[in-house]
């Protein structure tokens, strides 16, 4: 993977960074076998250049990330559709290595979360096994 193009120094930029380092949920977009978007609302983790996400195998992000690495990233918009933050770029399937338990800042950002589902940091990772690392390289919003 490439690192990221993105600028993050202007002012829209640093909006979607700060986006990036504090929201909880983005929508992954990959596409069905016939070119479908399909939107999956996810976990991840800003990582230097890339966003992380952890998949469980075998999912339809999964085998859509196979057949198109391009994929989307958007955050939530306000009720009345302001603040708009697109991210586009590469995924790639890292696999099972590194697992989610090997990342602090995911574990704690996700500790609610983690109650939520009744689930131990290790249980998500086992369970979560997948990791997905988006290189976005266009940013695009309002």
């Amino acid at each position: 993977m490439t690192m990221t193009s993105v600028d993050f120094t202007s002012d829209f930029g640093k909006r979607a960074l700060g986006r990036l380092e504090s929201e909880q949920v983005v929508w992954l977009t990959t596409t069905s076998p016939n070119g479908t978007p399909q939107p999956s609302p996810v976990w991840f983790l800003w990582d230097d250049d890339a966003v992380l996400i952890f998949s469980q195998p075998n999912t339809p992000k999964l085998k859509g990330i196979g057949r198109n690495e391009r994929v989307s990233l958007n955050f939530n918009a306000t009720e009345h559709g302001g603040d708009i933050v697109i991210l586009q770029g590469s995924a790639e399937i890292v696999g099972e290595d590194p697992p989610a338990t090997s990342f602090p800042a995911y574990l704690t950002k996700y500790a609610g979360g983690f109650e939520s589902l009744k689930m131990s940091p290790e249980a998500f990772a086992a369970e979560y096994s997948q990791l997905i690392r988006v290189s976005p390289d266009r940013l695009r919003g309002w």
